[in-house]
């Protein structure tokens, strides 16, 4: 019989095509039981009988997967949140994949961290590890914090709360053209909507501590300290896909593989992954002795990615890669956080600068939508002044302006000269 039992949060890609797919692939799974308020999916998978399907992306075409046995439950319905509880009471394995870690309190006394709490109070239930999947560098710190202040600082079972590096691009496609032209099979019959998501499963875990506790899912790597991984996922991954779909979006590009033959903008980003991204990051934590954070490791990452981010399976949108760019042009976030990064470590970011421009443009063509200021507003990101640049970064960095603030304003107008002659 089967030793292990997981309880999810959040029946979304990474949800559906890692954690429970993993899980039920290595055939270690009693019972998997995922908790989703979305009540036309819980409908839709319960008629399955507990089946549903995985759209992967590999890299000459898309391999469907039928995955069995998974019971999705609405924890609205009073009768089905009873069975969330039963089945946390007995979880080797819990993973919380929902929108951001703000959610682990939402809803009170009937929030994620309130279950999670109640259900490992009881001593004579199983050690549990808990991966948070939130791509939040402290998820797992956040969610431990939540549920100790409300078991008054102690478990009744071993707990360990877990960060997770998810490299892992996956998405809901919802468009019946779309759908129909990839030769997607939707989640469940009577769905408008499939997930698909890329082969790659290299997902970086915090190292389990429980003693003689054993993951049920064999495939992820343990790290004793994911910090620097988590750093090569933002500064590097997340920093150039981001980077990618600005410039792509000023050139009038749709999807992202359609950057693949053009040889002047993979040329921008290939530089800003090694030179700038690499070049810091191999600085920083060349000590660890860990392959990754040596030139030839990172070259590996960076090619690999840059790869990935523009296969024609995945079918990654432009507008997708590039959503919430306010948010991503923040001064710790992906763009800035990463020409930071290579100031510290005395590297010139010229081409992520080319990206924080085109960033600024972005916003700047969408100024409404996100919700910039009448005052702020210009008709043409190619004549802004420096003034003009200088109110607009400081607004979308307000309240939290860097110290280095003015060398990365300076660096960011500096690059729109060059940004109109790249993207014409």
């Amino acid at each position: 019989m089967a030793e292990h039992i997981l309880t999810g949060f959040g029946f979304g890609p990474i949800q559906g095509g890692l954690f429970v797919k993993e899980a039920f692939e290595s055939g270690r799974f009693g019972r998997m039981v995922v908790a989703e308020i979305d009540a036309a999916l819980v409908e839709a998978v319960g008629d399955a009988a507990g089946s549903y399907f995985v759209n992967i992306a590999r890299s000459d075409g898309i391999e469907t997967v039928r995955v069995e046995g998974v019971e999705l439950l609405n924890p609205r319905v009073a009768d089905e949140r009873r069975r969330i509880v039963e089945a946390l009471e007995q979880s080797t394995e819990v993973v919380t994949s929902l929108p951001s870690v703000s959610f682990y309190e939402a809803g009170g006394h009937d929030s994620v961290s309130a279950l999670i709490a109640h259900a490992v109070a009881a001593d004579s239930a199983p050690a549990t590890v808990i991966y948070t999947a939130e791509n939040n560098n402290h998820a797992a710190e956040v969610l431990s914090a939540s549920l100790r202040r409300r078991m008054h600082g102690s478990f009744g079972r071993p707990v360990q709360c877990l960060n997770t590096v998810i490299g892992k691009m996956s998405r809901v496609v919802t468009d019946a053209a779309e759908i129909e032209r990839l030769g997607l099979t939707p989640i469940a019959p009577g769905l408008d909507r499939a997930f698909l998501v890329e082969a790659f499963n290299r997902i970086l875990v915090t190292r389990t501590r429980i003693d003689g506790f054993e993951p049920g899912i064999g495939v992820f790597v343990e790290k004793d300290d994911l910090l620097p991984f988590e750093e090569a996922k933002l500064y590097g991954h997340n920093a150039i896909h981001a980077l990618l779909a600005y410039l792509g979006a000023l050139k009038g590009y749709e999807g992202m593989t359609d950057l693949k033959d053009d040889a002047d903008l993979m040329g921008v980003a290939r530089d800003a992954f090694l030179k700038e991204s690499g070049g810091a990051l191999v600085r920083k934590y060349a000590g660890l002795g860990d392959e990754l954070f040596t030139e030839s490791g990172y070259r590996d990452y960076a090619e690999d990615l840059l790869d990935r981010m523009t296969n024609p399976w995945l079918a990654d949108t432009i507008s997708r890669a590039g959503r919430d760019v306010m948010r991503k042009l923040g001064p710790t976030d992906r763009i800035f956080g990463t020409i930071r990064l290579a100031l510290e470590y005395g590297i010139e970011p010229r081409n992520m600068a080319l990206g924080a421009a085109a960033g600024v443009a972005c916003v700047l063509k969408q100024a409404l939508a996100c919700g910039l200021p009448k005052d702020l507003r210009c008709d043409d990101w190619r004549t802004l002044n420096r003034p003009q640049l200088d109110a607009v970064l400081k607004y979308i960095w307000s309240p939290h302006v860097p110290p280095e603030g003015e060398r990365l304003i300076d660096l960011t107008f500096q690059a729109i000269g060059p940004l109109a002659r790249l993207v014409g």
